[in-house]
């Protein structure tokens, strides 16, 4: 599903809201690290065949840098792993994508149109496009919904979690009105 221009533009100009972000870049890295690591092992067990859909891009080595936080994330597809890093610490990957944290997440839900904000210039990708491009490929067949796939990490409170995500994911997409 891709939003019409007015919300895509919307979700390009959305930051988080400051005391989330603040809290979120407050956070020392390991215990990021250990929420995004439960993330991710739920993101591959609802989307099992996601990496294998890169073909021969799956050896390569992808950073996400959230532009509204102080921090930046390493994907690995071959091994599968996830790391967090710190901007300054982040090591050479063959591709990297930037931009604000919604649009990301939005880009990886397939709710925009990932060409509208690359040229809109809300979203910075550098290095092998080639893999990016097998990477958006990839995200496209999967079928993301954050609050569907993550809710399950909540044990007895996945319906109200769920609820609550896709409440956000509407506002964020709404452009916080």
């Amino acid at each position: 599903m891709h939003l019409p221009p007015p919300l895509a533009a919307a979700i390009n100009r959305a930051p988080l809201p400051p005391p989330l972000a603040a809290a979120i870049n407050r956070a020392p890295l390991p215990l990021v690290q250990a929420v995004i690591d439960r993330v991710f092992r739920r993101v591959l067990l609802q989307h099992p065949d996601l990496f294998e859909r890169l073909g021969p891009f799956a050896s390569r080595h992808f950073s996400f840098s959230p532009t509204d936080l102080d921090l930046a994330f390493v994907v690995e597809p071959a091994v599968p792993r996830i790391r967090v890093y710190r901007p300054r610490q982040l090591p050479a990957v063959h591709a990297g994508v930037a931009g604000p944290l919604l649009t990301l997440l939005a880009l990886l839900e397939g709710r925009i149109d990932g060409d509208a904000v690359f040229f809109s210039r809300s979203l910075s990708v550098t290095g092998d496009m080639e893999a990016v491009l097998a990477l958006r490929n990839a995200l496209d067949d999967c079928g993301f919904d954050l609050p569907r796939d993550l809710s399950g990490l909540a044990g007895p409170f996945a319906v109200p979690l769920r609820r609550a995500g896709e409440m956000l994911r509407e506002r964020a997409l709404a452009g916080w009105a």
